[in-house]
């Protein structure tokens, strides 16, 4: 069988396995060993295990459960609750200003959790309610919540740069650097959108809540204040570790190590969660999570292996190193593969399978490594919040059930636009990503 009909039947059959709801490391696992034995027999299983567990024994990918156990013990605490009650004392009094402090704590958290899930499940909790009650539309509400939370695989850390960084053999800490200045641009142009949003709706002064925060000015800076104050250490954490990566004086496996272990001290300590079952939790949220993520990098290796024992691999690569194009058509034909594998994949897989495959491209094409990640990271963060997958648009039906899901899919949309537009902009300005890391590193050679 040629290797173009092997990749359409193999396509087909990873489509009608996530369809009928099987888990994605399963689905990728199935097929991919499904290909090898109809194509090779039955002896190509005696690759099966070699390939499985040689896909994570990668000394690198340790600082992939620390950065979850981080992300974890913020995630677990009331650190969002007081992230929140502190940006809104500051910038709810705005047109819109709730929603648009919710974007800023959902940027500060994903530095703290380096998880789009977490991200959404811990400010949405708080602020999808709080938005509601105070008259903001249903979509409103929901899409800022949804996009916000997108900010969890750009902003540094991230665990998905991680991962991008050991499948390209690229420096992790560059790749942190290089996602710093774009997520902030991000954020702003989700604050953009809702200023927008709120003003087509009628605005949103909150005049109840401010009469009200007015009688109590006093005492709600304080209490405030004092909230901001218990985040405060976790944010030195967070810079902490990013000093010990862009120093060189840590690998990122031990920086997250470290990180892990003082997000969890200060948890307990600030927050007195003395008890064993809060414990417990953090550690089994890390566990299921981090083991979701590893099955997925182990059955996308499997996958790619297949692919490229079909020759699958070699025939796409070719095909696209053979067009004779501009190289920002070939751009463009690439950011649409993306798109389309983001709208069914989680980024974890797509970067395992095609990070490796893309990267001599982009070289050949003459295009940076570290502002290809970032690319390639803003557009997965559209699929995050677009369907049929759309993880955070499911995490959001999960907070708040009676709105309806086409609310909060129409609310989160125009955020998937201003990620195209994000993209846009660092073609147009690609210094944007490659400023930072030159200065704080150096170029590259």
């Amino acid at each position: 069988m040629d290797p173009v009909t092997s990749g359409i039947l193999v396509v087909i059959a990873l489509v009608v396995l996530m369809a009928i709801g099987t888990p994605i490391a399963f689905a990728l696992g199935a097929v991919a060993v499904g290909a090898l034995v109809l194509d090779r027999g039955m002896g190509e299983l005696t690759y099966f295990g070699e390939t499985f567990f040689g896909a994570v024994a990668s000394f690198g990918f340790v600082a992939i459960p620390m950065f979850i156990l981080m992300g974890a013990a913020v995630a677990s605490s009331p650190t969002g609750r007081d992230l929140y009650r502190s940006l809104d004392l500051w910038m709810g009094r705005l047109p819109g200003g709730l929603a648009i402090s919710n974007i800023a704590a959902c940027s500060i958290f994903a530095a703290l959790s380096g998880s789009s899930p977490a991200t959404s499940a811990a400010i949405g909790k708080l602020g999808i309610p709080e938005m509601r009650k105070r008259g903001y539309p249903d979509g409103v509400a929901a899409g800022c919540i949804a996009a916000g939370g997108t900010l969890g695989i750009l902003i540094p850390p991230s665990v998905t740069m991680i991962v991008y960084g050991i499948s390209t053999e690229t420096s992790i800490g560059r790749l942190f650097i290089a996602g710093a200045i774009p997520g902030l641009m991000l954020a702003g142009l989700f604050m953009v959108w809702t200023l927008i949003a709120c003003k087509l709706a009628g605005g949103y002064n909150t005049p109840s809540a401010i009469v009200e925060a007015a009688a109590k000015v006093k005492d709600n800076v304080q209490a405030n204040s004092r909230a901001l104050i218990r985040v405060i250490p976790f944010l030195v954490v967070v810079a902490g570790i990013l000093f010990a990566l862009y120093g060189g004086v840590a690998t990122p496996s031990e920086a997250a190590g470290i990180g892990a272990f003082l997000c969890l001290a200060l948890a307990i300590i600030i927050y007195r969660m003395w008890q064993a079952k809060p414990l417990i939790n953090i550690m089994r949220d890390a566990l299921r999570e981090s083991v979701m993520i590893m099955l997925i990098i182990a059955a996308a290796e499997i996958f790619a292996f297949a692919l490229s024992s079909l020759f699958i691999t070699q025939t796409v690569a070719g095909g696209i190193a053979d067009m004779e194009v501009n190289r920002w058509v070939l751009m463009g034909a690439i950011n649409l593969f993306l798109l389309v594998a983001g709208f069914f994949l989680p980024p974890v897989a797509v970067i395992v399978m095609a990070a490796p495959i893309l990267l001599p491209i982009i070289l050949e094409a003459n295009f940076d490594p570290y502002w290809f990640a970032v690319i390639l990271t803003i557009n997965l963060e559209i699929g995050l919040i677009t369907p049929p997958v759309g993880l955070n648009l499911f995490i959001i039906k999960g907070i708040a059930p009676d709105i309806a899901l086409r609310d909060i899919l129409m609310g989160s949309l125009p955020y998937a636009l201003c990620m195209v537009l994000a993209i846009i902009l660092l073609c147009i300005f690609p210094e944007i990503v490659t400023w930072l890391p030159d200065l704080i590193m150096g170029p590259e050679l």
